[in-house]
């Protein structure tokens, strides 16, 4: 008789996150029904609202692509054992040196956005290194600095934008960007019907495939996923760890610094001050549906897009409040934060499966195999 042994087979990160996106979903449904609107019809018009036509569906794209960087941004923190809540601070910082740069740097075009890009990449990078070398030096630990430092980029921004940016008449923002200094372009604005849509996506999306490939094909990605993974083996193993985590929130920064570029100048064209962009907190929320994966982040991010560009079209359909999308969206981040539970329960069914299949597969043998006789 032949020996059969197991093969476990494992639920992946796709799985786990449509458990929670159902659940999500499932929980915005109830809530709907609760108020009395029909599910079914604000799910229509949430979808219609940011898929209806080519304006609506570049709307999408644009508030998709900053959602991607800052995504991006923590999940790199993330892959190496940070957790870079200071994204709200490097996206303000970013698009703040982007904004200087759009108003006082005047070059040919092509030139133009590689400076403008630089720039804000930088500024983001200069705002994640100071936690990251904070951690390395004096390990302090990475959320407590990140979060003051959101704050010094808010007050900063108080000083800024009246200072050097604020427009005739204007008072609590920066004058208007203009179109030919900004990442809007004129082909794009034509494709999508006048939308928000800006050459930020392709940024964005250039970005994944970066950060997919230092990740997984270079010696530094292998060195920042060891140290995330356990940091004293790591140094055991001569990797310097207290190096990787300043690179690993350099890089992060910069994502997020990126992420204020393709919003300052791309999606709104101004800056106001006393607003801390939510999208340095959603971008945990992208992060963790993705699994910490930049395809995952791209695929998560779009799909948070379309319920923060739909949301104001449901209201105005069905008088359901945009505050059930993101309520779904907390629901998502709580079911993805416990998705150990998820691994759990489809490790299970598949095992179970797999042992019927493996005893189906024994019983036929041993009916359709002559008995031999041991010598």
């Amino acid at each position: 008789m032949k020996k059969h042994t197991t093969k476990e087979l494992k639920s992946n990160a796709f799985l786990v996150a449509l458990s929670a996106v159902l659940l999500g979903l499932l929980a915005g449904a109830i809530l709907m029904a609760s108020i009395g609107s029909n599910p079914f019809e604000g799910f229509l018009y949430l979808n219609k609202g940011a898929l209806m036509n080519i304006e609506r569906i570049g709307n999408t794209l644009a508030t998709s692509t900053t959602l991607m960087l800052v995504g991006l941004s923590v999940a790199f923190a993330f892959k190496t054992g940070l957790f870079n809540i200071g994204a709200s601070g490097q996206i303000l910082v970013g698009g703040l040196c982007a904004t200087l740069v759009a108003h006082y740097v005047f070059l040919p075009r092509p030139l133009f956005l590689v400076v403008l890009t630089l720039s804000a990449f930088l500024g983001g990078a200069v705002w994640g290194v100071i936690p990251g070398f904070l951690k390395a030096k004096f390990n302090v630990h990475e959320v407590v600095a990140t979060i003051m430092m959101n704050w010094i980029a808010y007050w900063s921004i108080y000083y800024f934008v009246p200072a050097y940016l604020k427009g005739p008449s204007l008072e609590t923002e920066s004058s208007s960007i203009a179109i030919s200094q900004s990442l809007r372009s004129p082909w794009l604005t034509n494709l999508f019907n006048g939308s928000y849509m800006n050459l930020g996506f392709f940024i964005a999306v250039v970005a994944v495939i970066v950060i997919k490939f230092i990740l997984d094909k270079t010696t530094l990605g292998f060195e920042l996923k060891a140290v995330g993974s356990n940091r004293f083996c790591a140094e055991y193993a001569g990797i310097k760890v207290n190096r990787s985590v300043v690179i690993s929130m350099m890089i992060a920064g910069g994502l997020a610094g990126l992420a204020g570029l393709t919003y300052y100048t791309g999606y709104s064209r101004n800056m106001q001050i006393g607003v801390m962009p939510s999208q340095g907190f959603d971008g945990i929320a992208v992060a963790l549906l993705g699994a910490s994966n930049p395809l995952g982040v791209l695929l998560s991010s779009l799909f948070f897009g379309i319920l923060q560009s739909g949301k104001g079209f449901m209201n105005a359909m069905t008088n359901i409040p945009p505050e059930i999308a993101d309520t779904i969206i907390a629901v998502i981040i709580y079911f993805t934060a416990t998705s150990v539970l998820f691994k759990r329960m489809w490790d299970g069914l598949f095992h179970r499966i797999q042992m019927k299949n493996e005893t189906k597969a024994l019983d036929k043998e041993e009916t359709e195999t002559p008995s031999k006789e041991v010598k």
